[in-house]
């Protein structure tokens, strides 16, 4: 059990048959009246995220979630199939439990597989890829006054936005949780 005076970042916990991950939390000790957890909470199965105050004597079950290193082996327009490194064992994901961040994902690529008793919900990509350029408009010799930045379409087919040395081929290092080029591998 866990009371929501000992909530945390990251904590997740089981509240009326659902699942939720604490975002924020803040304890509030006001000069009247009784002390109380303002948080934002993130309901992990739906992505669902409300804000909501608990008195620090209510305890909740801690729910915990599995994170499975998967490799994903490739796609075949509706479901994206997954192998388990250890076990060998495939399985077949909806398109919808995919994050927003997975289009920077390649195939062979190992990823974590979140679930909850067995109910998987979601994709955690590699914190960086590397990944190659197959498209982009030839950067203009002298311009290096301005930061400037142009449209590069990756191997994966996403399109960032990298600066005006990057050329056709080059293999860049992406942060697949912001989008942003880092640096040419």
């Amino acid at each position: 059990m866990i009371t929501a005076g000992d909530f945390r970042n990251g904590a997740t916990f089981d509240m009326d048959g659902s699942v939720f991950q604490i975002i924020e939390f803040q304890h509030v000790k006001p000069g009247k009246g009784a002390a109380f957890v303002r948080t934002k909470i993130r309901n992990v199965m739906t992505g669902a995220v409300t804000d909501r105050t608990f008195n620090p004597s209510d305890k909740f079950p801690e729910a915990f979630i599995e994170r499975k290193d998967m490799q994903y082996l490739y796609n075949d327009g509706e479901l994206y199939y997954f192998m388990d490194v250890e076990s060998y064992e495939q399985i077949p994901l909806d398109k919808n439990k995919l994050s927003d961040n997975f289009s920077f994902v390649k195939e062979n690529t190992v990823v974590k597989v979140i679930s909850y008793k067995g109910n998987v919900f979601g994709i955690e990509p590699p914190m960086f890829v590397e990944l190659e350029v197959i498209e982009t408009d030839p950067g203009f010799k002298g311009d290096t006054v301005n930061n400037t930045l142009k449209p590069a379409t990756l191997e994966t087919g996403i399109e960032i936005r990298v600066p005006l040395f990057i050329e056709r081929g080059d293999v860049l290092k992406i942060d697949t949780r912001t989008g942003e080029y880092l640096e040419r591998v």
